[in-house]
């Protein structure tokens, strides 16, 4: 088990993915977190509605909620993929670091490199490498840590080994770091706990996430992730910062967004998180 001391953050995806559907802001999200018994918060370009430009207005409605800003994460309609708007991409990189920078140990999440154009599979890698380690760059210019997160979602083109490992061949991992998510690593491949230990060194925190046999989206326990497992591995990495931030995306949690997040903070206990 980690001697690393463990803390549990709640990503906001969980109300994004709902779209239209979804009509409450930041507050709202800060209210159902907390309510929910976490300690941290992920939240995303997306959702930070009001306190894009306000970062020391948002820690303040983070301090009176009891919650630490875990990382902010990002993404690109380019999905980093794009040559003509590594530039663009970049800007929003510097947006976001400079304000993670206002709090202390907050990260910067990069999202998923993305297909959204015809072309080489090489040419894709080479661009969001390209765009990452620059971030990253930027990022220690700043004091703030950059970290990729791969996902399974469509056109990911991070999705199996044979992706991470050559995206990992192009990153400089003293620049940007690695955001594993185990229901993205199980619905691209089952080799999860090699993965995480091949590739321990770049782990910065830790996405919990569940899926089925059949890699749909399933609540924490009910699922095929070994989770106690992911914990234990997750203690040997040596740039590991103890968060481990839950992630809903099962239909569970399209019902019930904030019933579901608090229902995933409860099974954390039992695995003494």
């Amino acid at each position: 088990m980690t001697k690393t001391k463990l803390k549990v953050g709640c990503q906001t995806f969980t109300w994004e993915m709902l779209g239209k559907a979804w009509t409450g802001g930041p507050d709202d999200l800060l209210k159902a977190i907390a309510d929910g018994g976490y300690a941290g918060i992920e939240i995303t370009d997306t959702m930070i509605g009001r306190y894009a430009d306000r970062p020391l207005e948002f820690a303040a409605a983070l301090k009176s909620s009891g919650l630490t800003l875990v990382s902010f994460a990002f993404g690109s309609k380019s999905g980093f993929t794009l040559e003509d708007q590594i530039g663009a991409d970049l800007d929003a990189a510097k947006r976001w670091i400079d304000f993670a920078a206002a709090f202390s140990g907050a990260l910067v999440s990069m999202g998923s490199a993305t297909v959204v154009s015809d072309g080489p599979r090489d040419d894709k890698f080479a661009i969001a490498a390209e765009v990452y380690n620059r971030a990253g760059e930027l990022g220690r210019k700043a004091g703030v840590e950059v970290a990729v997160h791969p996902s399974s979602h469509h056109n990911t083109l991070l999705f199996d080994r044979a992706d991470y490992d050559r995206i990992f061949a192009l990153l400089d991992p003293d620049l940007v770091g690695w955001v594993p998510d185990t229901g993205h690593i199980l619905r691209g491949h089952k080799d999860m706990a090699d993965t995480l230990r091949t590739y321990r060194d770049r782990i910065r925190y830790i996405h919990l996430k569940d899926v089925d046999a059949n890699g749909t989206w399933a609540m924490l326990g009910e699922g095929v992730c070994n989770t106690p497992e992911v914990i234990e591995i997750a203690g040997t990495a040596p740039r590991f910062d103890g968060w481990l931030v839950l992630e809903e995306e099962s239909d569970a949690a399209a019902a019930d967004p904030a019933g579901a997040v608090k229902t995933n903070r409860q099974t954390m206990r039992s695995y003494g998180a």
